[in-house]
Formats: structure tokens, sequence, C-alpha cells
């Protein structure tokens, strides 16, 4: 049965890092929306004569959001229906809120959980000061909305609850203010693995 492996939470938390590190290790598909959905987004907001480089305003979500996460879950949906492991990763905020969204997001490719395992990863930080030092250290582009609206932004932040239909041996809630070690990295294997 193959694998649709979710790395959610906010941004600065560390999703992609770990993403890369199990893809690497497991070989599976790597699906990040950011990365997907990245070509669109500058088309689209360049366009309306935005920032292409915002990826945090209301003009984004407007005309981007929900666009970048149908892009990903038809890419990550299109691999599980051939038996290919998939991970998919972006913030999923809204998305995580719907106890019926997965569901739905399965029928869509005439699946259900009898024929993938989910899991799901939920990555987060122990405060708002780690994240903030995330940002200003990597020094992106893509930040800098976050940190000129650091107060709006920081909302965003918040350790969310994963409200879908899954078990709780289905769903990791991470701390990732420590780095990413191997002995973290293996811990994580054995959650995909169900151990």
């Amino acid at each position: 049965m193959p694998q649709l492996i979710f790395v959610v939470g906010g941004a600065g938390a560390g999703k992609t890092t770990i993403a890369k590190a199990l893809a690497r290790k497991r070989k599976l598909a790597f699906l990040d929306m950011d990365t997907l959905l990245r070509p669109a987004a500058v088309s689209l907001m360049t366009q309306q004569g935005l920032d292409p480089n915002d990826r945090d305003s209301a003009e984004y979500k407007r005309l981007c959001r929900d666009l970048g996460y149908r892009i990903t879950m038809d890419a990550a949906l299109e691999n599980v229906n051939v038996g290919t492991d998939a991970l998919v990763i972006g913030p999923f905020t809204k998305e995580t809120e719907q106890p019926q969204w997965l569901e739905d997001e399965l029928a869509r490719a005439r699946l259900s959980h009898a024929d993938v395992d989910v899991k799901v990863i939920c990555v987060y930080l122990g405060d708002e000061e780690t994240y903030r030092a995330r940002f200003e250290a990597r020094s992106s582009e893509l930040d800098r909305w976050k940190l000129e609206h650091w107060e709006q932004f920081k909302t965003s932040l918040v350790r969310r609850e994963i409200r879908w239909q899954l078990g709780a041996d289905s769903i990791l809630y991470m701390d990732n203010s420590e780095p990413l070690t191997e002995e973290r990295l293996a811990m994580l294997e054995r959650f995909l693995d169900g151990v």
C-alpha cells in the first residue's frame, strides 16, 4: 500500500529540511508546494503588478493559494495512484482544520484510507523568537513580507491541530527547535513504519 506523507506546519518550522531528509532516505516522490507553485505564482503576481516574491499577503493568497494546493495534491494523488509513495510539504493551514478534507481529496482520485497509508508530521517551533531568528538567518527575499509585517504574520505560527479523520498513530507533532540529527530522523522513520 503506498504512503501519502504530509509534512505540515508554519513557515520557518523546518518542514523542507525534514522532508528532504526523509525523501532521500526512503526514495519518496518529493512534492513541495512552494516549488510546484512558484512559476505560476511569479507570473500571476507580476501580471497584477504585485511583488513576485510575496508569499504571504492577502493578494497572494487570493491569487495563488488555492492553485498551489490543487497543483500539489493532484501531483501527490497521481503518484499514490500508480503505487509511488509521495511526500507533500506545505502549511495546509485551512485544510488541516477541515475534518472531511482528506477524504474528499482521496475520493478525487478514487482512493480511500483502505488504499493509502496516510501519515502526517506536524512541525512547529517552541516560540515566536525562534521563528523570527530562522527567518532572519536564512535572509530569503521570500521572507521579507513576513519580517516587515511581523505582528500580522506571527499569528499564523500557532501550532495547528490536525482535524483529519486519522488515528493518533498516523499523526506526529514535532517540536523542530533543535537540529535534525540522525537519531531524530530515525524516530521519524519509525513513525512512518508504524513502529
